[in-house]
């Protein structure tokens, strides 16, 4: 009798490799750590910029002007967080997909295809919802762009201060999420916000890239190196008239993020794993401090909901954004018919989705970019960037809060480990050696528990042998 053929269904949300969900781990403590840091700078700002008695100061430090104007590099602080810091970060996303790309989940297309897709369709919807309300409203088609960037560190800091458990899988589609929506917005801001080009300083910041490509290769060490020639590339990419963050992202997509033969990490792991700290902890909080300092009022928060532009970027981040993402992911699981994994619904992914709606670091840059020159409108779509953001936050939590308690258990049983050997028992327990292991610990609990047995059998029999003690009337009075 021939055996009933049987196919196998691929999980969308399933189960991370061991070392998918160590760096999964270690990379999201620190994101959280940092967006905590950004909720507190963008707090600040708006505090230093809405007091009356702080206000002008706050204007004086942001614009207050610095750098050797000889090198075209005079410039104020706050552009210098926009441009200088931010390729800090986006230097740490260039290396993070990089890492994805030859050792994360997209190295394989079909796990690929599941975040990619769904950061695409988180993109273009919110983009489609912002044409579509500007148009109707006869409003400015330049900010298209400022609603379809996902922050992740902003929504990290949520999950961290509503204290929900997301289960790895859903944290590392995030993440993935966010490193190919932040490839994307670097590739937005490289085609449309370039207005005009120097060539001879873009190809001078090509010719520093080559050689920073060469000395890798070649296995030159030493910061000493680096971090001048690094300064050097920035510095010709902002005067070529590209945004200097993309000389960022290039040097982190050259670093190596596979390791070789007696290597404990590759260097693309080493550095990230020293540079992360310096962006989330220090570059993105300083930009948010200098960029989300707009000034709030009755007026200015009506105008958010009514101008066709700043109610475009709100309706683009909480509807588009949620919208995109989920239909994307929807979409896809159907036509690869893959499943969702048995421990989440799809209610889990529309409230991911809809916390992925929080853009704020990528959105405030985009804003700046789109509408220079007219300041009004910038701290108008800052406004709504900030909006936006939070209303996409305060439905987030609502939709988590309801699962939190299956997320709970989820996570305690993916950090479960009764054996003790550093390992979740989830990764073991298709190995012979774990579930010796486990007998060995049981029978000892076994023995205890007989011996014990045995100690209170002997402790009840000797109390009822004793003239006058208790007995099995002991407890009743005489």
């Amino acid at each position: 009798m021939t055996p009933p053929r049987t196919s196998r269904t691929r999980k969308a949300f399933g189960r991370l490799s061991l070392p998918e969900r160590n760096f999964v781990a270690e990379a999201l403590r620190t994101e959280t750590v940092g967006g905590v840091l950004l909720l507190l700078a963008a707090i600040a700002a708006l505090l230093w910029a809405n007091i009356p008695a702080l206000h002008d100061s706050y204007q004086s430090v942001g614009h207050f002007h610095l750098g050797p104007g000889s090198l075209g590099l005079n410039l104020s602080v706050q552009h210098w967080a926009a441009d200088g810091l931010l390729a800090i970060f986006f230097f740490v996303a260039g290396i993070e997909l990089k890492r994805e790309l030859v050792a994360g989940d997209l190295r394989d297309p079909r796990a690929a295809a599941l975040p990619v897709v769904a950061a695409l369709c988180g993109m273009a919807a919110p983009a489609l919802v912002y044409t579509l309300t500007s148009l109707t409203g006869g409003g400015s088609l330049a900010g298209w762009a400022v609603p379809t960037a996902t922050d992740i560190a902003f929504a990290l800091a949520v999950l961290a201060v509503i204290g929900t458990s997301l289960p790895s899988a859903l944290r590392a589609f995030l993440l993935t999420l966010a490193v190919v929506d932040d490839l994307f917005a670097i590739l937005i801001i490289a085609v449309f916000f370039t207005d005009s080009i120097d060539f001879a300083a873009l190809g001078g910041a090509a010719a520093g890239l080559a050689v920073f490509w060469l000395l890798l290769r070649k296995g030159v060490r030493g910061w000493y190196v680096y971090v001048p020639l690094a300064v050097v590339i920035w510095a010709l990419m902002y005067n070529s008239g590209v945004h200097a963050t993309i000389a960022g992202v290039a040097m982190g997509l050259m670093l190596r993020c596979h390791r070789r033969e007696g290597e404990q990490h590759a260097p693309g792991e080493r550095i990230e794993h020293l540079v992360r700290p310096l962006s989330a902890g220090l570059a993105v909080p300083l930009f948010a401090l200098f960029s989300a300092g707009v000034t709030i009022s009755h007026q200015a928060l009506g105008d958010v909901f009514t101008r066709p532009e700043t109610l475009g970027v709100v309706l683009g981040l909480v509807v588009g954004k949620t919208l995109g993402i989920f239909g994307g992911t929807w979409l896809t699981a159907r036509f690869t018919r893959a499943s969702l994994s048995e421990d989440l619904a799809w209610a889990d992914v529309f409230a991911v989705a809809t916390l992925a709606g929080i853009g704020f670091t990528v959105s405030l840059l985009i804003g700046e970019l789109a509408f220079e020159g007219d300041v009004t409108m910038t701290d108008e779509v800052k406004a709504a960037v900030l909006t936006g953001s939070l209303v996409a936050a305060a439905l987030a939590t609502v939709l988590l809060k309801i699962r939190n308690a299956k997320y709970r258990r989820l996570c305690e049983a993916e950090e479960r480990d009764e054996d003790r050997d550093g390992i979740p028992d989830v990764y073991e327990e298709d190995e012979p050696e774990y579930h010796l292991r486990m007998a060995e610990i049981y029978e000892r609990k076994a023995t205890e528990h007989r011996r014990l047995a045995e100690l209170k059998a002997a402790e009840r029999r000797a109390l009822a042998e004793v003239p006058g003690g208790a007995g099995e009337d002991g407890d009743r009075p005489a």
